[in-house]
């Protein structure tokens, strides 16, 4: 097991640059003796050393005479602290020279820059959080969606934790009586209730089932939807992009191909995000850099999750029914190349430039093109519509029932993994094979779920590689 940190740790815990204030943390064994004899409060002489904890100090940073800055001074003692450990944050002000300054002070007295993700990591081992909350840490300062946000924030609070935790304690109980018969294997002696152990792995199995089927809501809420627009050139997937971010993010142009490139921004819809790409219009040319993009917008099909394929109705250009007629037997003929191409693709068909069709033409598409979404994109027009169906791919209702979502790959490795375990002392359950012959299974499911809650011998570069994906002040 890693063992416990003995030095003292300082980063900037505020994101760098200017600002009105930063604030500082130092954490360690002796980080308030430390700050303690470079301060000088502006109350009488103050030993912080001697402070209650969780309060708060003003006075002056001084480096032997020199006044480096006026500070306030928040103490947290052990264990009562983030870390576990004696933990001090230094409000400054906020200029880059100040904050360099503190910094230099602290590390001329004996105290050492943090690694990245290094005061979480000391929490975890002085047992504020195990791994899961850690790692739900970082999720919760890359959260950029109120979705994302909500399913970081309960995890951090331990939901996900205790479910994990109370189902590999009764497994572990039961795993216990299951050893301790094989230790008296000579008196065909049965300490585990076979019925309830059987009882017990069925629910464990329901319960991995439910959180593993959770992974794709949570990899949707925790990375965005990437949505690729595609169609022929001049369709109006630049204006779309446009009208769906309210802003002049991509070239709109009467000239055909006028994107050579893939174009992407993200946009928060009812607190999901999705990650809108123009592509380059679909279409046989002789240019090498249209081509190239081209290209590439295959490329963006294949990495998004929804496609949503412009029409252009425009193309009807009369007022004549058989004109629409056309242009439904082309798109239709369309889809099917792109739909066997890729089958496995979720596509929304929009029908764009409403605005130059009459009620006939428009119901002549609507009536022979399955789930025609109607819009003009450069007067707004169906935009609402567009944007409620997109809202509606995700079931965010399990947000709102606190139902615990799974939005970590190495977590969802993990539970897969016990899952496979457990289905195998399942097996041998219901064939009536001796205990010694799924003991092995149930240990490697106790490990498994150990794994994601930090249950096990962990080892140092394991937590190292864990922990670095962290920003240095956490």
């Amino acid at each position: 097991m890693t063992t416990l940190p003995n030095d003292t740790i300082i980063a900037l815990a505020t994101a760098s640059g200017v600002g009105a204030i930063a604030v500082i943390r130092i954490s360690g064994p002796d980080a308030i003796h430390i700050v303690n004899r470079c301060f000088n409060s502006k109350f009488g002489n103050k030993d912080l050393t001697k402070v209650k904890s969780h309060t708060m100090h003003l006075g002056h940073l001084m480096d032997e005479k020199r006044t480096v800055d006026e500070v306030l001074v928040s103490i947290f003692k052990n264990p009562n602290s983030y870390t576990g450990e004696n933990v001090v944050e230094i409000n400054c002000h906020g200029s880059v020279y100040i904050q360099q300054e503190i910094v230099q002070l602290f590390l001329r007295n004996k105290v050492r820059h943090a690694a990245p993700g290094e005061f979480t990591l000391r929490a975890f081992l002085n047992g504020k959080m195990d791994l899961s909350q850690a790692e739900a840490v970082a999720d919760l300062i890359a959260s950029n969606s109120a979705a994302s946000h909500q399913v970081a924030l309960q995890q951090m609070r331990g939901g996900f934790s205790s479910e994990i935790k109370d189902l590999r304690a009764q497994l572990l109980n039961f795993a216990s009586l299951i050893e301790l018969e094989l230790d008296f294997s000579e008196e065909d002696v049965a300490f585990a209730d076979r019925e309830q152990f059987k009882n017990l792995v069925a629910k464990i199995i329901v319960v991995l089932k439910r959180l593993i089927d959770s992974f794709a809501l949570g990899n949707v809420l925790k990375n965005g939807i990437p949505v690729a627009i595609i169609g022929e050139p001049n369709v109006g997937k630049s204006t779309l992009l446009n009208a769906l971010l309210n802003e002049d993010k991509a070239i709109v142009s009467d000239i055909a191909g006028t994107t050579r490139d893939a174009i992407e921004d993200e946009i928060a819809l009812n607190g999901v995000t999705y990650r809108f790409i123009d592509t380059a219009g679909i279409r046989e040319t002789t240019d090498v850099i249209e081509r190239i993009g081209i290209q590439k917008t295959h490329e963006k099909i294949e990495s998004s999750q929804l496609v949503l394929y412009i029409i252009d109705g425009s193309k009807v250009g009369n007022d004549r029914l058989d004109a629409a007629e056309n242009l439904t037997q082309q798109v239709l003929e369309e889809l099917t190349i792109i739909r066997e191409m890729y089958p496995q693709k979720r596509m929304l068909i929009v029908l764009n430039k409403i605005d130059v069709l009459t009620e006939g033409q428009l119901e002549i598409l609507q009536d022979n093109i399955e789930d025609l979404l109607p819009i003009s994109a450069k007067n707004n027009l169906g935009i609402h519509e567009l944007v409620l169906y997109l809202t509606s791919l995700v079931n965010t209702g399990k947000l709102s029932s606190n139902e615990t979502i799974v939005t970590n790959s190495r977590h969802y490795e993990a539970l897969n993994n016990a899952f496979e375990s457990i289905l195998a002392v399942q097996t041998g359950i219901e064939d009536d094979l001796p205990s010694d012959l799924f003991a092995i299974d149930i240990r490697e499911c106790l490990r498994h779920l150990g794994a994601i809650t930090g249950e096990f011998d962990v080892d140092k570069d394991i937590l190292g590689n864990l922990f670095a994906n962290f920003c240095i002040g956490k």
